[in-house]
């Protein structure tokens, strides 16, 4: 199996820029970036708010598939709780698995797609592999909160929430699998509001 290295950084400068009196909810543009301003694609971003359930409704699923010897996509978001189901569209089979803490799992070598989805029901990343393919790996991140996304290739998500006093927190691959993501203050007034966040870490 192909070893797992960690990386890991400080806090992040966090500047928010936010304005506006409290009201429902409205959308808050954030924009994650490495250390040199560089934007960083598969950063998750997710906001702690009061009175909001920390683990996903019964059903809730996502879709962790394998392409071309791939995972697709390379980074999953799910709130605790969530089973996620993990489709082999190449015609080899595959062997995913994970020895993370956050949630330790084999499907042994299969194609098609597993009878059972995985439950994860921990938050934390978790890292994946395959024992046929070292090359392939992902991470499946899981948040206590129902308020997350995953940047785009500029860097950016998007998430709708009530305004209010929350907590921002935001991981990416390269702060590694143990390492914290940073967690930092967010005032979400009733107007459209976007937040730029800059790790402590330079994208290779």
């Amino acid at each position: 199996m192909k070893p797992l290295h960690r990386r890991l950084f400080g806090l992040p400068t966090l500047l928010l820029l936010l304005a506006g009196l409290p009201a429902h909810a409205v959308p808050l543009v954030i924009t994650v970036t490495d250390e040199e301003g560089t934007p960083l694609a598969d950063a998750v971003v997710a906001v702690q708010v009061k009175g909001t359930p920390p683990t996903a409704p019964p059903g809730v699923s996502a879709e962790l598939g394998q392409r071309n010897k791939r995972f697709t996509p390379a980074v999953l978001a799910v709130q605790t709780g969530t089973a996620v189901s993990f489709p082999n569209f190449d015609t080899v089979r595959h062997h995913v698995y994970s020895f993370s803490p956050t949630k330790t799992f084999e499907l042994k070598l299969y194609a098609g797609t597993p009878a059972a989805p995985v439950v994860f029901d921990k938050p934390g990343t978790a890292v994946l592999g395959c024992n046929i393919h070292d090359a392939m790996t992902a991470y499946v991140r899981v948040v206590d909160t129902p308020y997350f996304a995953r940047t785009d290739s500029a860097g950016r998500a998007q998430i709708e929430l009530p305004a209010g006093d929350h907590q921002l927190q935001t991981w990416h691959a390269l702060l590694g699998v143990d390492g914290p993501a940073p967690v930092q203050p967010l005032k979400l007034g009733s107007t459209p509001a976007t937040a730029t966040v800059k790790l402590n870490a330079k994208a290779p």
